[in-house]
C-alpha cells in the first residue's frame, strides 16, 4: 500500500515519510526539489516514487493525482504549504496568491480526488496539515496565512462529519501544530519563534499516531493544547490584540 505525501522534501513531511516507510508503506513523495526527494528516496527501505511538482500550479495537482490513481493508495498527507509575514496592506500580493493556491487550492483538489477513491473502497486516511493558526480568531501580521489555515481546518471538520454520519471507514484528520523547528520561519520572513519550538520528528510521530487513531484535531505539545483551550475563552478583540503582539515578537 502507498502513502502520498506532499511537501516531502523537508521538515514534518520528510520525517513522516521516513516513519511510514519504516512501517512498511511504499511512498509517493511530492515536492519541488527533485534532488532532496531523490536523496530521501535513497535512504528509505520501501519502494519510493518521486514526483517533482509545484502544487501552486493547478495542473500540477491533477497531474499528481493521475500518476497515483491506479496505485493502492491508503494515505494522503497534504503537507505542502508556506506562510507570508507582514501587514496585509504591505505584503506581496503575488506571494499571497501563491500561498492561497498552495495552502488552499492544492489541498482542496487532492483531498477531493483521493477522498472519492477512498470512499469507493471504504478505507483510507487523509491528514491535512493545518496549524494552530487555523484554530484562532485571526492573525494580524499574518492575516492571509491564518485565513488559509482556517479554511483547511473548517474543510476538514466538515468532511469529518460527513464521513462519520455516513458510516464510512475513511478517516480525515487535521494536524494543528504551533512552532516547529523547520524551514517555515525563514520562508515566511520571520527571525524567531514566539514560543519554544517542537522538533519536526516529534510532531511527525505525534501526527501519525493521531491519524491512525482517527482523531479529528491533532495538536502536539501540552503547551499548545493549553494555548488552544485558552484562546477559546478570550473574546475576539482582545484575542486579536494578543495575536498581534505574538506576531510582532517574531521579527
Amino acid at each position: 500500500m502507498y502513502a502520498v505525501i506532499t511537501g516531502a522534501s523537508g521538515g514534518i513531511g520528510r520525517d513522516m515519510a521516513i516513519m511510514l516507510s519504516n512501517k512498511g508503506y511504499d511512498l509517493i513523495l511530492v515536492a519541488r526539489s527533485k534532488d532532496k526527494l531523490e536523496g530521501l528516496k535513497a535512504k528509505l527501505p520501501t519502494e519510493v516514487e518521486v514526483i517533482c511538482a509545484d502544487l501552486s500550479e493547478e495542473k500540477a495537482c491533477y497531474d499528481v493525482y493521475e500518476k497515483c490513481k491506479d496505485k493502492d493508495v491508503e494515505i494522503l498527507i497534504n503537507n505542502a504549504g508556506y506562510g507570508v509575514f507582514g501587514k496585509f496592506a504591505e505584503t506581496s500580493l503575488e506571494d499571497e496568491v501563491g500561498m492561497i493556491e498552495l495552502n488552499i487550492r492544492a489541498l482542496h483538489i487532492l483531498t477531493k480526488l483521493f477522498l472519492r477513491d477512498f470512499k469507493e473502497k471504504d478505507r483510507g486516511y487523509i491528514l491535512n496539515v493545518s496549524s494552530m493558526a487555523g484554530l484562532m480568531v485571526g492573525g494580524p501580521n499574518m492575516a492571509a496565512y491564518y485565513a488559509t489555515k482556517a479554511y483547511v481546518s473548517s474543510l476538514t471538520r466538515g468532511i469529518y462529519e460527513e464521513l462519520r454520519a455516513s458510516g464510512s471507514s475513511v478517516s480525515v484528520s487535521m494536524l494543528c501544530p504551533g512552532p516547529v523547528d523547520t524551514g517555515f520561519n525563514a520562508r515566511a520572513g520571520l527571525k524567531k519563534f514566539s514560543a519554544p519550538s517542537l522538533s519536526s520528528k516529534y510532531v511527525a510521530a505525534y501526527a501519525l499516531r493521531g491519524m491512525f487513531d482517527r482523531k479529528l484535531t491533532i495538536v502536539p505539545g501540552v503547551a499548545m493544547k493549553m494555548g488552544v483551550m485558552g484562546a477559546r475563552l478570550v473574546p475576539d478583540k482582545p484575542a486579536l490584540r494578543i495575536a498581534a503582539k505574538i506576531q510582532e515578537s517574531k521579527k
